[in-house]
């Protein structure tokens, strides 16, 4: 007797043909209605549209350089319509993101070069996107250091953690740049989105901290301080969602605030709610940015291996993310904003008390 197919109950896939003027949410439902990593796309648009929907405080964590190539305008964006309640970026990206709002020179060039007669040219690049040595670097870096010897009484009143430093930041370019429009780090100020490093040294914000040291203007940064706030943030802002564009340290760095309350401070907690990931990590070579969120849930990152709420994308997120996120701001109405930044401090001095 033949027996039942065990995938009797799951929805055909019939070919569908494309129209004109698709709109977005046509193309997802499209995608979702074929396979591969298309119909993942369509899982990950689902998701990030429960995220929003149902509420979760929403951090979004950002590797690579996708900041530098212009899609700092779709971060704006999601902060905007209240989508985005915390960021993790690197440092790398929000020092190349105040290029944009001071209008220093970031090109779209070709990837094939004589990269020894660039140099003689000072002319810098990342893969496609060129960079000015002196125009847009060196002048970036002055600009930090005059933040610094303009700002530096209100960033040397003890240790301080990244967010506090990029809060200022944020605050500083709105009142200084030309282009404030076009920076996702003032645009979070504005809208009292926290924004972290996931590194305090890997970056050329803290490579011209040592010069300012050295003036005289010493500032203190506490990786301390950066954990205890975020794990805080983890803690009193449930449920909890994370879009991570790439992997590395701002992955881990957001997913590290479950096992922080529950492994080290001994604080009852399971874990974020839901986890989205876009990045071209292969698993089997073990790095963190290539980690699955099954393997994820052993560390208590989050509360279970679901499918219906972990959602990881393979393929590069400057193709992927514009899709999700121009679906999700058709899609869902603009959210109240949690303006968590002015939070933080309270949070912080009740998970102290807790423990």
């Amino acid at each position: 007797m033949k027996s039942k197919s065990m995938f009797d109950k799951a929805p055909d896939i019939i070919p569908r043909k494309l129209k004109k003027n698709i709109s977005i949410q046509e193309l997802i439902e499209f995608f979702d209605g074929t396979s591969f990593e298309a119909r993942n796309v369509a899982r990950g648009a689902g998701l990030f549209e429960k995220m929003i929907s149902q509420g979760d405080t929403i951090w979004l964590g950002i590797a690579g350089a996708g900041i530098a190539g212009g899609m700092g305008g779709i971060v704006i964006s999601l902060i905007e319509n209240g989508f985005i309640d915390v960021i993790c970026s690197t440092g790398a990206q929000v020092y190349h993101d105040l290029h944009f709002a001071f209008g220093l020179p970031v090109k779209k060039i070709s990837p094939v070069w004589d990269d020894d007669i660039l140099r003689k040219h000072g002319d810098t690049r990342i893969y496609d996107i060129g960079i000015r040595e002196k125009e847009t670097l060196e002048a970036q870096d002055e600009l930090i250091r005059q933040f610094v010897r303009e700002k530096h009484e209100s960033l040397s009143g003890g240790e301080i953690s990244s967010f506090e430093f990029n809060f200022l930041l944020g605050k500083w370019v709105l009142d200084k740049a030309p282009y404030p429009e076009r920076s996702f780090v003032a645009r979070a100020a504005k809208n009292r989105v926290p924004v972290f490093w996931d590194s305090l040294a890997n970056h050329s914000i803290a490579m011209n901290l040592v010069k300012t040291d050295l003036e005289g203007m010493k500032i203190s940064l506490s990786p301390q301080k950066d954990i205890f706030q975020s794990a805080a943030i983890a803690y009193f802002s449930t449920p909890t969602g994370f879009v991570e564009l790439g992997g590395g340290g701002p992955k881990n760095f957001i997913q590290q605030t479950g096992p922080t309350l529950s492994q080290i401070l001994n604080v009852k907690f399971e874990g974020a709610d839901r986890g989205l990931q876009i990045g071209t990590a292969v698993e089997k070579e073990g790095s963190l940015s290539s980690c699955t969120f099954g393997e994820a849930v052993t560390w208590g990152k989050y509360q279970k291996a679901s499918e219906d709420k972990l959602v990881q994308i393979w393929g590069e997120y400057s193709v992927i993310f514009p899709i999700i996120s121009a679906y999700v701001i058709d899609k869902c109405s603009p959210r109240a904003k949690k303006t968590l930044a002015e939070k933080i401090p309270e949070f912080s001095r009740k998970l102290s008390d807790i423990i």
